[in-house]
């Protein structure tokens, strides 16, 4: 059985990336990038469908774990009777091909290993042809695929799997390094080992010397804004919502989805995390991939697309995977991709606006864009939609998608305003204003003293927390007040906050899924602005109270399970946590330069 969801470490070389197990196992790869089949996928079933294992043969006493400092280097110590033993695991930043390097050190006394090899193309369905090069080296092929193991050990083959017995002494270091290639072109060249893991070590020191954020945990933001790098598509820069799919949302449930690809609605959190921590760069890259992904007639524009701008992201389940822990279906492609979401629109105008109030260079092309995305919302603003959280069934008027209408029209007649741009702003401040009337009028239940999930209901959803972090009303607005005590009062439980409304389901006692940990922080933001800020610290260092050893968190908490939950590592929640630190950071130190705020 796969290992609990924080039970695993992330390494990558910022095209694909790895999720290590506590006990020494890589379960998941993708290779050669995020959106590739698995070829290690045991985390959605067994070892059967592809794994890499190297551990002690003796039984482990303890076993600890961390990253080097400032880097995606994972170590992994494990003690045992006979001695102690370190595994190194990283990918170098990618060169010719893409490779997983892992070397075993030995600490102390000499101890005996295990390595074992199951490679399984196609999402753990396509077992390859192996045989040995001349060199030395396992050469493991299956349709486009195409793996090399080079390693001094003796390997052998065993029920379709290649294992080897082996000893480590104090001082050695034995290395085992598995390269990909496509089938169809010579194997790629071997590395030095110990040259990959200086490279890598470098290049991830250098890459953190530009973080500028000194605030209060900075160590977890630091992490953060390298699990965010880690899941960016360096050839393109786009960012991926996870490396995972079907990891589930409630444990042994069905609401698993494919999440290794790039959603329009995480633009803005993502620019002000990157911008405000001092990756302009990134954030630079992150707009253009959000430029070319969009371009195009605006009625086509997708709430998600493909780390390269692939637009069709087709939804099938891998049948023969019986899910992690038992959750089925796995699901590969992601069917939402084709919804009416309404509220990409505000986000990609505000993106671009808060780009320029950053001061980054844009494409000649993209007031263009806007102005004609603006143009295609003045005409279906006012329809149902399928949400933020991607309702599947009939559309309803979304409180959220609504105000995020309205901040798309905001966002364009600021940026006209501050930078000269030609703009019919006459109109743009009428619907302005009309969808303004619009959402007071229909999302605002007056007995609760809340805004609601959508026009006509009493539930609530945990994304009306973002009203005032957009500009749409202050937080000291008692329609604003009596929102967050209302989300509070329905949506908080064991300390987190759900994303839905429990009173939705029959049975208050049995949520559909766990908390939403990046809605736990939208709170902790709300109360921010309210000048709540003890409640909104306890909240923040209740989500970083949960992550893992190695500061990582999934999408979602099970309080009741004492478990994460969701696809694993969750760039939204990673860029959460970065956006409330630099809120409460700016908070206790009101002198100081201000972060770039969303609703500016």
């Amino acid at each position: 059985m796969s290992c609990r969801i924080e039970d695993y470490g992330l390494i990558g070389d910022c095209e694909t990336a790895a999720l290590v197990g506590r006990d020494g196992s890589i379960d998941w790869l993708c290779w050669p990038a995020f959106d590739s089949d698995a070829c290690f996928a045991a985390l959605l079933g067994t070892h059967r469908h592809g794994r890499w294992l190297i551990a002690p043969s003796e039984e482990v006493t303890k076993t600890s774990r961390r990253y080097w400092d400032n880097t995606l280097i994972l170590e992994t110590r494990f003690e045992t009777a006979d001695g102690v033993v370190a595994l190194i695991d990283f990918m170098p930043p990618r060169g010719n091909a893409s490779d997983v390097v892992r070397l075993v050190r030995g600490v102390s006394g000499r101890v005996k290993l295990g390595m074992e090899l199951v490679i399984r193309f196609g999402f753990g369905a396509d077992i390859p042809w192996v045989k040995r090069t001349e060199d030395g080296a396992l050469l493991a092929i299956a349709g486009q695929d195409m793996t090399v193991l080079r390693t001094p050990v003796e390997t052998r083959g065993k029920d379709m799997t290649t294992v080897a017995d082996f000893e480590v002494a104090e001082g050695e270091t034995i290395p085992f390094v598995l390269t990909y290639g496509p089938s169809h072109l010579p194997i790629p060249a071997p590395i030095n080992p110990a040259q990959a893991l200086q490279d890598t070590e470098d290049f991830w020191i250098e890459w953190c010397s530009h973080c500028t954020y000194e605030g209060d945990q900075r160590d977890l933001v630091m992490r953060s804004l390298i699990t965010l790098k880690a899941l960016t598509y360096a050839p393109t820069g786009g960012i991926v919502a996870a490396p995972t799919t079907s990891l589930p949302e409630k444990l042994g449930g069905a609401r698993n989805w494919d999440y290794r690809f790039c959603w329009l609605r995480d633009a803005t959190f993502t620019l002000l995390a990157l911008m405000n921590s001092g990756y302009t760069a990134e954030a630079s890259a992150w707009h253009n991939w959000l430029l070319r992904a969009a371009a195009g007639a605006p009625a086509s524009m997708q709430i998600m697309y493909g780390i390269m701008g692939q637009r069709r992201l087709l939804e099938w389940e891998a049948s023969w995977l019986p899910g992690y822990q038992g959750a089925k279906p796995v699901r590969v492609g992601n069917a939402a991709h084709a919804q009416l979401q309404l509220d990409v629109y505000g986000e990609l105008i505000d993106a671009f606006h808060q780009s320029r109030m950053a001061e980054l260079k844009l494409d000649d092309g993209t007031w263009d864009l806007e102005c004609a995305v603006l143009e295609h919302l003045a005409d279906i603003w006012d329809q149902p939609d399928h949400g933020i959280w991607e309702r599947r069934g009939a559309g309803r008027h979304y409180v959220f998608s609504k105000v995020m209408t309205w901040v798309a029209f905001d966002r364009g007649i600021k940026s006209a305003e501050k930078f000269g741009f030609k703009a019919p702003l006459d109109r743009w401040r009428s619907l302005r204003d009309t969808i303004y009337r619009d959402v007071c009028e229909n999302g605002f239940d007056a007995m609760q003293n809340s805004f609601v999930e959508s026009y006509g209901s009493q539930l609530l959803d945990a994304s009306i927390l973002l009203l005032p972090a957009v500009g749409f009303l202050p937080a000291s607005d008692p329609r604003i007040r009596g929102t967050i005590a209302a989300v509070e009062q329905h949506l908080v439980r064991d300390g987190f906050v759900l994303r839905h409304d429990p009173r939705e389901v029959s049975d208050e006692k049995q949520p559909i899924e766990g908390a939403f940990l990046a809605c736990s922080l939208w709170l902790a933001d709300a109360h921010v602005l309210s000048g709540e800020f003890a409640k909104a610290q306890a909240l923040f260092d209740r989500v970083v109270g949960i992550a893992n050893d190695l500061g990582l968190l999934a999408e979602e908490y099970d309080s009741g399970e004492g478990r994460q939950t969701g696809n694993f590592p969750q760039a939204l929640t990673h860029i959460a946590l970065i956006n409330t630190a630099h809120n409460l950071s700016a908070a206790k130190q009101p002198k100081e330069k201000p972060a770039v705020q969303r609703s500016e």
